[in-house]
């Protein structure tokens, strides 16, 4: 037993502990322990939000111990009111297994569901076992064993009551005895002895454990570790970008757009998530951390993190294909990496670009009619040819030397897209339809 790797040590190196209850540590060193991380399924995919927790629980599974994937169907159909002032949208059934199924589907990836091993992960659904439990005998079993004392002197119970938001109906204000409730039956059912969380969730956790030394004395140990809520060094909400969440389903956020979520973030930012999002050791983070401070131009930890998650949520493949997308843009890419491009990527890529819409019929024109009497690329024929001349034109990443060359059905990215670049960096995107 003493070779498994200390969980705690590890995440506390990783700056990925907020808050952890006496006894936790020495439970985790004692024994195989297995310890649960709930999450809500309000979407069929997780966003990078949920990262944090995943990383945990892979991290648990890497140290010999055994993680539970708690699907809040239940919960779900409730709302969670910690860190929220509104009340959420609340799901059926049939919504909540097909995002129960996609949401296992994307775990599976990071953690071993399938193996013979012991600390094989497991994954439940609330829903399963509160369905059956009627109102009386939950208020009965349950109800009686807190006081409303001890859940109104919550802070995400208090925050709600002075006045942020409308106020907290009932079905919220139980949300807490719920999930101290799911704690109980896996304690019970499953020997889980752990709850994981964020450190908005300490409240609803601890009701866990103080439920089961109620309900089952106080030799019933259970413990709670938290993890901080992850936030831009300028303070504002880690994984949110204008377009909205970064999800981890490449059908709401492409490989190519994940990727540059990454390698966009700021040197602050890229010091902590390098040991949050990948499974990096302490040694190769550090020689990284130090390699980059010597020259930070060359933003060499945000490409290793943007290579690491990358990789990991979605493929090699995928990762090989968003560097070569990013290339376009910002470096010497050829046509034939254009070419390569899906039209989905294609257009994340230019997203932004001025771009122009032109008849299909009005293709075999000039170079120079398409740019400058059919396109605003430039304001006159003349300019355009002046520019082409001097060698500052390329068509879909070829260099323009003709002026009569002619735009033809042929030079169609994807069937339906011309890319005109003007100079080093203006890039116009012209639709024909």
């Amino acid at each position: 037993m003493s070779t498994r790797k200390n969980f705690v040590e590890e995440l506390q190196w990783r700056g990925m502990i907020h808050t952890i209850m006496p006894g936790a540590e020495e439970q985790l060193e004692k024994e195989m322990t297995t310890a649960y991380l709930g999450i809500d399924p309000t979407a069929d995919s997780l966003h990078i939000g949920h990262l944090v927790g995943v990383m945990i629980l892979k991290h648990l599974q890497m140290c010999g111990h055994r993680p539970i994937a708690l699907v809040g169907g239940a919960t779900g159909m409730i709302g969670d009111p910690s860190g929220k002032s509104q009340e959420r949208n609340l799901l059926n059934e049939e919504a909540l297994r097909h995002n129960q199924e996609a949401i296992k589907r994307q775990l599976s990836k990071l953690i071993d569901f399938d193996s013979e091993a012991e600390n094989a992960a497991i994954m439940v659904n609330n829903y399963d076992w509160m369905k059956e439990f009627s109102f009386l005998d939950f208020a009965r079993e349950i109800g009686k064993c807190i006081t409303v004392n001890y859940m109104m002197a919550k802070d995400s119970v208090k925050k709600r009551f002075n006045g942020e938001g409308d106020g907290m109906s009932f079905t919220e204000f139980t949300y807490q005895l719920l999930q101290g409730y799911d704690f109980l039956h896996l304690y019970q059912t499953m020997n889980c002895k752990v709850q994981l969380g964020g450190a908005d969730q300490w409240g609803n956790i601890t009701t866990g454990t103080e439920l089961i030394r109620r309900k089952l004395g106080s030799e019933a140990e259970a413990f709670a570790i938290t993890c901080p809520l992850i936030t831009k060094a300028d303070g504002t909400k880690f994984g949110k970008t204008e377009s909205g969440n970064v999800w981890l389903d490449a059908r709401y956020t492409s490989p190519y757009k994940f990727y540059q979520f990454w390698l966009n973030v700021s040197d602050d930012d890229a010091k902590r998530y390098i040991k949050i999002f990948t499974l990096l050791d302490r040694e190769t983070i550090e020689s990284l951390i130090a390699e980059h401070e010597e020259a930070p131009h060359l933003r060499l930890l945000q490409k290793r993190l943007a290579e690491e998650v990358t990789t990991m949520i979605h493929s090699r493949e995928e990762y090989e294909k968003a560097v070569e997308a990013s290339q376009i843009l910002f470096g010497g890419a050829t046509s034939d990496a254009l070419r390569r491009l899906d039209e989905h990527t294609l257009l994340q890529v230019f997203d932004g670009v001025p771009q122009f819409t032109i008849k299909r019929e009005e293709l075999g024109c000039s170079i120079i009619d398409l740019c400058a009497e059919k396109t605003q690329v430039f304001p006159s024929k003349g300019e355009c040819r002046k520019m082409i001349q001097g060698g500052g034109v390329s068509l879909n990443k070829e260099k323009v030397t003709d002026i009569q060359r002619a735009v033809t059905e042929e030079d169609l990215i994807t069937e339906k897209y011309i890319l005109v670049q003007r100079g080093k960096k203006n890039y116009y995107l012209i639709t024909v339809e």
